[in-house]
């Protein structure tokens, strides 16, 4: 029992002495424990639900823990060489039927309302589109003038200061604060999946389907995510970034993005992105992986 006693105590010191960080905001954080901070409505529902199991779960860890001791401590062969023959006893038969499923109604019942509040949309305030490729993600708003681009991950030594590795994009999904998003997914070549913590959302992003998830950002700031199925030897370099602004700010940005010509250009910008691949006595000179209705010709050949 001393020992036990003392392992506890001993695991118990170590946690606490330990480099343990809370979660972040947008962005996981080094020796995370628990949820990321919540950004959306959403994640205010989920973050409440895990607490809310996370104290049921230990209520029924202690009971169970307490029942073991107290099997160990009064009903072992020494104290009890003639063991008891009690076979039945119905208070107790009925007591552990009805508790359980008492506590499953409590789960229940606000598991439903979570799963309303997520899949039930808002009227929505902007649409967008994320299509998921192999392995990057393409956006499109077609409230705002059709206009597409493509974010790919960041490499060493392009990252800025302050940008996280592994998460940080050349071009950011950005949407306006406060206002309700509307977010449709499908998949251009395999399965994918949209998800970013603080919103509290992810959906499977499927080829020839369309599936639509929604948030509403309540702060601004760059939120992180990643693609969350497996889809091909890149799927740990396929980030997601949500950059959530003001509303005079996103309407500048639009405007930006939907001038005449630009989308052309930026067309072309992107294709040179997606043209890195062996030449003769050199290589195309733009990043990593061919996309299938790139058009490779404008590109130039590097000697090496």
């Amino acid at each position: 029992m001393r020992v036990v006693l003392r392992t506890i105590v001993l695991g118990l010191a170590a946690v606490l002495m330990s480099r343990v960080a809370f979660a972040g905001l947008g962005q996981p954080t080094p020796w995370q424990v628990g949820l990321q901070d919540s950004a959306s409505p959403v994640m205010d529902h989920v973050a409440w639900f895990h607490d809310f199991l996370l104290w049921i779960i230990t209520v029924i860890a202690a009971f169970v823990l307490l029942l073991l001791v107290i099997v160990i401590v009064r009903f072992n062969a020494r104290k009890n060489p003639i063991p008891t023959r009690t076979t039945h006893n119905t208070l107790l038969e009925i007591a552990w039927t009805v508790v359980p499923v008492f506590i499953l109604l409590m789960i229940f019942i606000p598991s439903i309302k979570l799963l309303f509040h997520q899949l039930n949309i808002p009227p929505a305030d902007l649409t967008v589109k994320a299509t998921g490729k192999q392995w990057y993600w393409s956006y499109s708003y077609p409230d705002n003038g059709q206009f597409e681009f493509d974010s790919l991950m960041l490499k060493e030594g392009e990252r800025k200061e302050g940008q996280p590795r592994l998460l940080a994009v050349d071009n950011e999904m950005v949407v306006p604060v406060n206002k309700t998003v509307r977010v449709i997914t499908t998949g251009s070549d395999v399965i994918h999946s949209f998800a970013v913590p603080s919103f509290g959302i992810k959906i499977d992003a499927v080829p020839g389907r369309i599936n639509e998830t929604w948030f509403t950002a309540t702060r601004e700031g760059v939120y992180y995510g990643q693609c969350s199925e497996l889809c091909g030897k890149d799927h740990a370099f396929m980030p997601i970034a949500v950059h959530v602004v003001s509303e005079q700010a996103f309407s500048a940005w639009v405007d930006r993005h939907s001038r005449p010509g630009l989308k052309r250009q930026r067309r072309n910008t992107l294709e040179m992105k997606h043209c890195r691949r062996p030449g003769r006595g050199g290589t195309i000179d733009a990043p990593m992986m061919p996309r299938a209705d790139a058009d490779c010709s404008r590109a130039t050949t590097r000697r090496t």
